[in-house]
């Protein structure tokens, strides 16, 4: 029997960074089935990854420009989204204010029962804390940023910043640190949820060794700053 297909949103904000969202989607991505199957896996390994359904979200279905490379294309808006199982929130500039309807979107998905996990990158926490969806738990983001507006007396002071680990799980909330951290994030993802054939399979094919959550070498950027 083939599995039940995971659904996963990714939320397309103006000027977010690219690989925040590339970065983990295409890894996550490269455990499907289909992915599998195009790259001649034989069927018995293929059978053992996930069915997963990728959905790309935006206020409208206008264009969204990321840092680089061409405008991306929304498939679907916070009022036509299907049920998803999964959000993936890649970092814009720290000080955007969430689209009209965003926040509606983000704190109706995370009070589901059916919803099983936010993913942030980088700035995408920041971002997402505008809408009280993270107070109280422990949340890591891009630590030269959070350096910054740290400084600036700007903190969401209702979250638990994290100053020393380069992804953090807590509850529902998965978070990395600065952009490259997603891919470990996303790593971590794999070995929690998926096969470990097809994670050991992934990880030979991109040639990549996820890094722990710590040690963590950027730690050294938040040394002195206070967070809390």
């Amino acid at each position: 029997m083939s599995p039940t297909p995971l659904h996963f949103g990714v939320l397309l904000l103006p000027f977010y960074q690219l690989l925040d969202a590339v970065g983990p989607f295409d890894y996550l991505n490269n455990h499907s089935q289909a992915y599998l199957k195009m790259c001649g896996i034989p069927d018995e390994i293929v059978a053992k990854g996930p069915i997963i359904v990728w959905h790309f979200i935006s206020s409208d279905l206008n264009p969204i420009q990321p840092t680089s490379g061409p405008p991306q294309h929304p498939t679907n808006t916070y009022a036509d989204c299907p049920e998803l199982d999964y959000l993936i929130v890649p970092g814009p500039d720290p000080a955007t204010p969430l689209p009209e309807g965003c926040t509606a979107f983000l704190q109706n998905l995370i009070a589901k029962d059916t919803f099983k996990a936010l993913l942030t990158v980088c700035t995408g926490s920041i971002v997402v804390a505008q809408c009280g969806i993270l107070d109280g738990l422990s949340v890591c983001s891009n630590k030269m940023v959070l350096k910054i507006v740290a400084g600036a007396g700007l903190l969401n002071k209702n979250v638990k910043w994290v100053a020393d680990k380069r992804w953090n799980i807590d509850g529902k909330v998965w978070s990395a640190a600065g952009v490259t951290a997603g891919i470990d994030l996303a790593a971590e993802f794999a070995r929690v949820h998926f096969d470990p054939v097809v994670v050991t399979l992934v990880k030979d094919g991109t040639e990549y060794e996820p890094n722990p959550a710590q040690p963590d070498s950027f730690a050294r950027i938040l040394e002195g700053v206070s967070l809390s």
